[in-house]
């Protein structure tokens, strides 16, 4: 049995009772219901639960399983576009492309997740000062209302209901198919500078001096480093480059196949690995398979696993350019000292492409991602306070990866709410969506 989760297992979800209808291509109608309107269950698209938090979730409702939507359509591999199903993985798709020398757009740090969910929550990744956000690459798409109509969304098409379906959390309606365009790279080798930093000023310097020759930066930081060592880390940028070899994709060998007990996740153990990662010697220089550059973490299936039965929870925020030293000097400091984080933990710039999205995460600045084992009371604590700063500093966290922000928070962050509800689909909703607006 699938067990409907989000990635990060908080808040729980008893599988055994949330309703599920599955979704198959072009035979999927909505159940009419006597309800009123007030009564009748909701609906909300679930493909691979890749969400950290509850965005992909709806306990009280009806859960959309689009895991058999998982066809190809059309494929122009001369002009690099492709049309698919919503329930394709980006797995799917780099096993289609990547052989004719064409490449994903933008891809966050996991393949595994599917298109429809890559546009819900309009995923960014390490190219995102030279490419922007996934949605910027989306031609066209079917939405399916819960009315039955199905409508052509695209920037010249139902031109406000594309704009608000690209990180629209899933609650405009089911996305049935996609059209989108492709990136030409030269090879699927990676071009890979990893370089170590010392502190927070020396990873500004590093990623401002990045910026212009090189397609994707991302910094992996140690978040329990203190004093004169606060915010260091090894910085990691790659541009594609050639290969003579074809790729021959492989199956994750690793697999965490339990819940690892909590108490093993402590500052201790943690402090400990960070000294050693930070140490390590490094190669500066490499020429790299792309899927170790892009998804280090696909290599060992259920990682989440390692965050025990509690789950974690992961904060993404970003902060405006002009406060980016202070707030996340600030922000590390308060990590630190509380002996909570991880050896998950990722700072990157953002740039000033802007999203078609109206409800999109990404705009400039700094965008900093860590994992916190849950500990309860505790965590929500550090949590709160994180917040406090995000607020402080004009900056947004990111719904994607959360499972606990304040409808008050969540305002601030997204002023465009109350023009996007407009564009809900009046039967689809979320936990997230009532947790933050009450309804």
């Amino acid at each position: 049995m699938k067990n409907y989760q989000s990635w990060g297992c908080y808040p729980k979800v008893d599988s055994n009772k949330q309703e599920v209808y599955h979704v198959y291509p072009d035979s999927f109608s909505f159940p009419e219901s006597d309800k009123t309107d007030a009564d009748a269950p909701s609906f909300l698209a679930y493909a691979q639960g890749r969400s950290y938090g509850d965005v992909c979730m709806n306990q009280d409702g009806i859960l959309l399983d689009t895991q058999h939507l998982d066809h190809f359509i059309q494929y122009d591999k001369e002009k690099g576009i492709l049309r698919c199903e919503a329930g394709v993985t980006f797995e799917n798709i780099l096993q289609l492309i990547i052989p004719h020398n064409w490449f994903l757009p933008v891809t966050p740090g996991t393949k595994y997740i599917s298109v429809g969910g890559a546009i819900a929550n309009d995923v960014h990744g390490k190219n995102h000062h030279k490419a922007g956000t996934f949605g910027r690459y989306v031609q066209k798409l079917e939405l399916l209302r819960s009315n039955g109509e199905r409508l052509i969304c695209s920037p010249s098409e139902n031109t406000e209901l594309f704009n608000a379906t690209i990180g629209g959390l899933g609650l405009t309606g089911l996305i049935n198919w996609v059209e989108f365009s492709l990136k030409k790279i030269p090879g699927n080798k990676i071009e890979q500078e990893t370089l170590r930093f010392n502190n927070l000023n020396e990873f500004f310097k590093l990623s401002d001096d990045s910026d212009k020759d090189w397609e994707y930066t991302v910094a992996w930081i140690d978040c329990l480093a203190n004093g004169d060592d606060l915010g260091r880390g090894l910085f990691m940028r790659g541009n594609h480059c050639e290969s003579k070899k074809k790729y021959k994709f492989k199956s994750s060998k690793l697999s965490v196949p339990f819940n690892v007990p909590g108490f093993l996740l402590n500052k201790y153990t943690v402090n400990a690995f960070n000294n050693v990662y930070f140490k390590r010697p490094v190669k500066q220089y490499a020429k790299i398979n792309f899927d170790p550059f892009f998804y280090p973490l696909d290599a060992i299936a259920h990682w989440n696993r390692l965050y025990g039965k509690k789950g974690f929870m992961q904060y993404q925020c970003v902060i405006p350019k002009q406060h980016r030293e202070t707030a996340i000097h600030e922000m590390l400091s308060i990590i630190s000292a509380s002996g909570q984080g991880s050896f998950l933990s990722v700072l990157k710039e953002f740039g000033d492409i802007k999203s078609p999205g109206l409800l999109s995460f990404p705009r400039q600045g700094t965008t900093l991602a860590l994992d916190f084992p849950n500990r309860g009371k505790k965590t929500l604590e550090l949590l709160d306070n994180l917040d406090a700063i995000t607020l402080k500093y004009n900056g947004s966290v990111y719904p994607a990866k959360d499972a606990r922000m304040s409808p008050q928070a969540f305002a601030q962050y997204y002023p465009n709410w109350n023009e996007f509800e407009k564009y809900i689909d009046p039967h689809f909703s979320s936990d997230f969506k009532r947790r933050v607006s009450g309804k």
